[in-house]
């Protein structure tokens, strides 16, 4: 069924009608845009991932690389002998805007989603961007994380080391519960959900965050290992405790709560749709009459 779902979406990505933003120009208030090359890029790599992000079709933009040294500023025990190959452009957007996260090789980036990046992001105190992320092969998809960092702090940005570690934990944990075998989406929704009952609740100890993870996990009917359960609590734990204006991440959680359930949504009626998948039956009958034609 798995399988079938990818299926679903990567048809229905394929066939859905391409939204074109018109380019209004260069934000003064912000500057050009800032695209984050991997380190470990060769020149035929860097020169595929420049066509991903479209970088000759901004009018202006900064160029820079994020390495192994720059891991080790933004992640606790962070190896600077780590390959980075991800890359990413930002473009920084007035307050209220949101997050709006592409992942332009979605073939290339084989663990961490959109929504996962988003819920990073928002937890190491970026809330307002386009982030645009590419590879140009398969890769985790990690290190862009810590481009995004370093192109805010370029800009100007002062990130708490803390919350960016933390963000870190937040996306390793989010790919192991992926790893055994829980679908990302809901993931994406259980990490959500349960940051928007911390910043809504504010408990004060970590029994408290227990309880709201617990809560989280029987409403989403999401089973866990024990040792994934105190990976989740662990990591609440740790969001709980951050410098953070709970007031107004809860409207952000909201937005992202929101994106995450239409994609599921989506996904559901993708998969529910009989005639979706009489059109997918027909495409494939149709592609083998068309292979066995090659060799009449």
């Amino acid at each position: 069924m798995k399988k079938l779902i990818s299926l679903a979406v990567l048809l229905l990505i394929a066939a859905a009608p391409v939204q074109v933003l018109a380019n209004t120009g260069i934000n003064e208030k912000f500057g050009p845009p800032i695209v984050v090359y991997g380190g470990d890029l060769s020149e035929a790599e860097r020169e595929s991932v420049q066509e991903s992000l479209e970088v000759a079709e901004e009018p202006e933009l900064e160029e820079i690389e994020v390495t192994g040294e720059d891991l080790v500023q933004y992640i606790e025990d962070g190896d600077p002998r780590a390959n980075m190959y991800s890359s990413a452009k930002i473009t920084r957007q007035e307050e209220g805007e949101g997050l709006v996260i592409e992942i332009v090789t979605p073939e290339n980036i084989t663990q961490v989603t959109a929504d996962m990046y988003a819920n990073a992001i928002l937890t190491a105190g970026i809330e307002n961007a386009i982030v645009e992320v590419a590879a140009p092969k398969p890769v985790t998809g990690h290190s862009a994380l810590v481009g995004i960092y370093k192109a805010y702090e370029v800009n100007g940005e002062q990130l708490d080391p803390e919350r960016t570690d933390v963000a870190n934990d937040e996306l390793e944990v989010a790919t192991e519960i992926v790893g055994n075998g829980v679908e990302d989406e809901k993931v994406s929704e259980l990490l959500t959900e349960i940051k928007k009952q911390i910043a809504e609740q504010s408990p004060a100890s970590r029994e408290e965050v227990e309880q709201i993870v617990e809560e989280q996990l029987t409403r989403l009917q999401i089973e866990l290992s024990p040792e994934d359960r105190q990976l989740l609590i662990d990591l609440m734990d740790r969001i709980r405790q951050l410098d953070i204006d709970f007031s107004q991440w809860s409207d952000q959680l909201d937005d992202l709560s929101k994106t995450i359930e239409e994609t599921l949504g989506t996904i559901n009626d993708t998969v529910n749709d009989e005639g979706f998948w009489d059109s997918v039956r027909n495409f494939f009958r149709g592609l083998a009459d068309s292979i066995r034609s090659l060799f009449n």
